[in-house]
């Protein structure tokens, strides 16, 4: 049976690119989807399953890549990433949301028939840059401003947010917008940390409350 693959790019010489791919190791490939629309994509893969998604990032469409990788796993769909993008916070956020492999388009052939064939089979894998980018990395959350962290470590151990204002000499207001950008920033990788319980579990995992 023909392995169905979709390639999601809003780059027509780049989706031609990443279909030669395919079919240098997938000679019988079935493309069940060539495009960029996730909407397109998914009603495609509601109306009969595709082995293997290839996604792109940056779709141009003014979504996170965050949300267009969820929306694809949330379908069952398996997300295997080719993207330019690299940097270690959009690599774990894809990662965090279900993506199943993340290389790097600068990625060889060897490494990609290798990802492409684990994601067919529905094993994790990246390729080595990517690999090294989360290596290098020390922390696995954003980069918070001093102020950021301090309101986050004050509200997650439990003070009120008048209480985290006093102790930071701010007004309520401006430690509220402190927490604010502490989530839309957590938000941008993918972490889901609308509630005071979620702040303190992330902040907990990553050393900054016991």
């Amino acid at each position: 049976m023909a392995t169905r693959v979709m390639v999601i790019d809003d780059h027509p010489l780049l989706r031609d690119a990443v279909r030669s791919r395919v079919l240098q190791v997938a000679p019988d490939a079935e493309f069940a989807y060539v495009g960029a629309s996730i909407a397109e994509a998914v009603t495609e893969h509601e109306h009969q399953p595709v082995d293997c998604a290839i996604l792109d990032l940056d779709l141009g469409d003014g979504k996170s890549p965050i949300v267009n990788t969820s929306q694809l796993v949330n379908v069952g769909c398996r997300v295997l990433i080719v993207s330019a993008l690299a940097d270690a916070a959009t690599v774990r956020g894809a990662l965090r949301a279900g993506a199943l492999g993340y290389i790097s388009k600068q990625a060889d052939i060897d490494e990609f028939e290798d990802s492409f064939k684990l994601t067919v089979e529905g094993t994790p894998s990246t390729s080595r840059d990517v690999a090294a980018i989360l290596s290098s990395d020390e922390q696995s959350s954003v980069q918070l401003s001093e102020r950021e962290r301090t309101a986050l470590v004050l509200y997650a151990s439990g003070l009120k947010m008048d209480a985290v204002a006093r102790r930071m000499d701010v007004k309520p207001a401006t430690a509220q917008e402190y927490i604010r950008r502490v989530r839309a920033k957590y938000a941008r990788v993918g972490a889901d940390v609308s509630t005071k319980t979620d702040l303190y579990r992330r902040a907990r995992d990553e050393g900054l409350v016991p």
